[in-house]
């Protein structure tokens, strides 16, 4: 097994390992909380294994909003057709950062991708966070974040391509609100990390809304820098496994005209603190 560092913000690639086999299984975990973010390339695995792996880190968590697969409904399907023109997760964004108990990972398994395009990016929220002055990192301690499930699948996207497509559904179970520390310590490296996003944080608890919105977009723009990044470039079959608590990731929607599939199975976490 050959683990191969990424980025010097965050990311591995891993070749040579097998996700079933379980002399390899302490390898990855170590480097999934080295890293934060892992592809394991290469992997030839039925929904059974794909649920198995997961359940080595933790228990599944059922996501209510992606349209499940048939077959396995803890398994969610992450899918693009040549002539639909919205991509899932094209926004920056935390999974599940709206749960009062947050997911821990999210473990993305590629069925089909297309020749070109289709990169997943991540930004290292403990990069981001370091990067800042401590003028500035001494003004975030002590505040809260909301975070919201509703605008982003309850009934006001009822028109979107998403949701008319099938790809999403169960609107009316979007009534999640979440508050959680805007920085906090990371479960497992313990490092400090900012956790706001800019899909589902909604405000910062005690401000204005001119100066809520006003620091959460400034956090916005830092964290986008390309310094905190890492580029993942699949290949069918490959496994990519990254720690919400750690990092922001975004689906690039570049290639119109293509199918790009996959299967997403989510870890539970933990409550978070500062």
């Amino acid at each position: 097994m050959q683990i191969k560092p990424l980025t010097r913000a965050l990311g591995a690639e891993i070749i040579g390992a097998d996700v079933r086999r379980a002399e390899d299984i302490p390898a990855i975990k170590q480097a999934f909380s080295d890293y934060g973010v892992i592809v394991i390339r290469q992997q030839s695995i039925t929904p059974d294994e794909h649920l198995a792996f997961a359940q080595q880190f933790g228990e599944i968590n059922v996501n209510r909003f992606f349209k499940a697969l048939d077959t396995h409904p803890s398994i969610a399907t992450v899918l693009k057709e040549p002539e639909q023109k919205y991509a899932i997760g094209e926004e920056w964004h935390t999974d599940h950062s709206y749960d009062q108990i947050p997911a821990m990972g999210s473990i993305l398994h590629a069925i089909e991708v297309p020749e070109v395009g289709g990169d997943t990016v991540f930004s290292s929220m403990a990069a981001a966070y370091d990067a800042l002055s401590a003028r500035f990192k001494s003004m975030l301690e002590g505040l809260y974040a909301v975070h919201s499930s509703r605008h982003a699948f309850g009934y006001s996207t009822q028109d979107s391509e998403g949701v008319q497509s099938g790809r999403f559904a169960n609107m009316d179970q979007a009534t999640q609100d979440a508050r959680h520390p805007v920085v906090i310590r990371h479960p497992l490296s313990g490092r400090q990390c900012i956790y706001v996003n800019p899909d589902f944080t909604v405000s910062i608890e005690g401000l204005t809304k001119t100066e809520s919105d006003g620091l959460l977009n400034m956090l916005y723009e830092h964290c986008k820098q390309p310094d905190f990044h890492c580029r993942i470039s699949w290949r069918a079959g490959d496994i990519t496994f990254w720690d919400n608590r750690a990092c922001w990731h975004k689906a690039i929607n570049d290639y119109d005209g293509f199918r790009r599939y996959m299967h997403r199975v989510t870890v539970e976490g933990c409550a978070l603190g500062a």
